[in-house]
């Protein structure tokens, strides 16, 4: 009897099972967490993120109040906490994001296409003039299929889907994105760099995708119909996060609808405009187990050195199985039929 006992406490990777603490236990423990990087936040950063939000309201709710797109939603909607509670933690998120970030820029390789770049010289071909246009282009492109298989592989999908959890587009929610999902820019980032196009130029496009992120989550009832196939506007975003079966898998764009209408993603109804958002699945509605959704099933993250310590080729192994699967999702969505909507991946 000893022995099953001592065998059932033993997990397949040859770890101890510990006791599950109860609910109220990881509820308190991570209520204290969110209050520690907010705090965090605040201090170390002198209140930067602090002063982005009173700027982003000053800016954008008056806009939501003399032109709103949902008259009935208010300032203080339901969850608004929630994204203040990710816009304030932002500086200690991003910290992750970037860490993040460098590693989906390598294995996006995105980074040996630009040193083809480099190699023959196509950038120095370039009028310096022009070179930030070209950037510009250039970074769009990458950055319309990099968010393309954030939506369209299931993997990477966990990830970005905290950003589309919000059921309300206002100017607050577009601060609701998972640091692991601030590698989307990575791929067009690298790919700069490598190639030989300025730093500054790079750094400053990456800057400028989130800040019109912002404003283009604003709700404003702006339709701007002669300008909807040649750069972003808040409708074409809205539709972005419908959570309507037909405009599921559409505007991934980050500037340029141009990529979208190429690429068979654009939708733009005439007749009718976004109501619904959110996502079908059910994610948490705290930071915390939002912040541990996309990687509730890969165990705590705490005990993987340990596990790498014990199993390491079998760590390898399962990292290795992830990352093929995660490009024959990439691959699926490349080649997948045209149009928005699409049946899910599966392997």
């Amino acid at each position: 009897m000893d022995t099953l006992v001592e065998s059932d406490s033993i997990g397949s990777d040859g770890l101890p099972i510990m006791p599950a603490p109860p609910a109220w236990y990881w509820m308190l423990l991570g209520r204290i967490a969110v209050l520690a990087i907010v705090g965090y936040s605040l201090w170390y950063y002198q209140f930067e993120s602090l002063v982005t939000v009173i700027v982003v309201f000053i800016l954008v709710v008056p806009m939501e109040k003399i032109f709103p797109r949902h008259r009935e939603q208010k300032v203080r909607r339901p969850k608004w906490k929630l994204d203040v509670t990710y816009a304030l933690s932002a500086p200690f998120l991003n910290i992750f994001g970037v860490i993040f970030a460098i590693i989906v820029g390598f294995f996006s390789f995105t980074w040996a296409l630009g040193l083809i770049v480099r190699y023959f010289g196509l950038v120095a071909m370039i009028p310096v003039s022009i070179q930030p246009l070209i950037a510009f282009v250039l970074f769009d492109f990458v950055g319309y299929w990099a968010h393309r298989w954030y939506h369209e592989v299931p993997e990477l999908w966990k990830f970005h889907s905290i950003h589309h959890s919000p059921e309300h587009m206002d100017w607050i929610s577009g601060f609701r994105v998972h640091p692991l999902d601030f590698a989307l820019i990575a791929p067009g980032f690298f790919f700069l760099i490598f190639a030989g196009f300025n730093p500054e130029t790079s750094g400053l496009l990456a800057i400028l995708q989130i800040i019109t992120g912002l404003f283009l989550h604003a709700n404003v009832s702006w339709r701007f119909r002669p300008l909807h196939r040649l750069i972003q506007t808040p409708e074409f975003h809205h539709w972005h996060h419908a959570n309507e079966k037909e405009a599921h898998c559409s505007n991934y764009s980050g500037f340029l609808p141009l990529w979208d209408i190429i690429f068979g993603t654009y939708y733009m109804p005439h007749d009718k405009r976004p109501e619904v958002y959110g996502v079908d699945e059910e994610v948490p509605n705290e930071m915390m187990a939002q912040l541990r959704y996309p990687i509730r099933d890969w165990g705590n993250p705490l005990t993987w050195p340990l596990k790498f310590l014990r199993h390491p080729f079998r760590t390898i192994g399962a990292c290795w199985r992830f990352y093929m699967q995660v490009l024959r999702g990439v691959r699926h969505s490349t080649f997948r039929r045209r149009g928005p909507f699409y049946p899910p991946f599966r392997d």
